[in-house]
């Protein structure tokens, strides 16, 4: 299966996705490239429409392993079992933390002057990424989800590799993706059109996408 583009695989996530239709789901789409196919989902399932930000928290010397992440009002989660197998130090976290807390600054700051922020606690919360290589970046978004007290989390993607979809047992309490190829080389082969999105059509997205349907 290749997908035309990350709005087309959204659609055909979505339709994987309709038993959620009756909860009034917050679809959650992680910046950037999740945005779109969050959008698309959303559009099939209705309910909400917001972005999770969130900068992983990537070991120095192995970014692409999370040791934590953290999320808007401060939220911060250190994964421990990676911290102590690494051995990686308190100034080393330190170090990351500040670098991914300016980055988070920054995408928060325009964000939120244009979409404000919907609250996860007590909501079923879909959470959207474009696909999962080594599925670091969505176990960290959904640590920072269980932080902020939803009632369900479902991780949605359109491809993913067998072992990110491992990484996230006991994270989430659904995992949906419709493409888990034995051997995965990277999540752009699964699309014809995988460019990579800047700040302005992502932000685009989001307010369309956020309309009620008959606005």
């Amino acid at each position: 299966m290749i997908y035309p583009d990350r709005w087309a695989a959204g659609r055909t996530l979505g339709e994987s996705l309709v038993h959620l239709r009756a909860s009034h789901p917050l679809v959650l789409g992680l910046p950037r490239g999740g945005v779109p196919v969050a959008a698309a989902v959303h559009e099939v399932l209705g309910g909400d429409l917001d972005v999770l930000l969130v900068r992983k928290l990537g070991v120095p010397w192995q970014p692409e392993l999370a040791m934590g992440a953290i999320g808007e009002d401060g939220v911060r989660v250190l994964n421990d079992d990676v911290v102590r197998q690494t051995g990686v130090r308190a100034d080393q976290i330190a170090a990351v933390e500040e670098a991914e807390l300016a980055e988070l600054a920054r995408r928060q700051r325009m964000v939120r002057a244009r979409v404000p922020r919907i609250s996860l606690r007590d909501r079923t919360v879909v959470i959207v990424d474009d696909g999962m290589a080594t599925g670091a970046t969505v176990a960290a978004a959904c640590r920072v989800a269980r932080s902020q007290q939803p009632r369900w989390i479902t991780v949605a993607v359109p491809v993913s590799s067998i072992e990110a979809v491992d990484r996230l047992q006991g994270l989430s309490q659904e995992t949906v993706c419709p493409l888990i190829p034995r051997s995965l080389a990277g999540v752009g082969g699964a699309y014809r059109d995988f460019h990579q999105l800047d700040d302005d059509e992502m932000l685009d997205l989001l307010p369309t996408a956020a309309e009620p349907p008959n606005g």
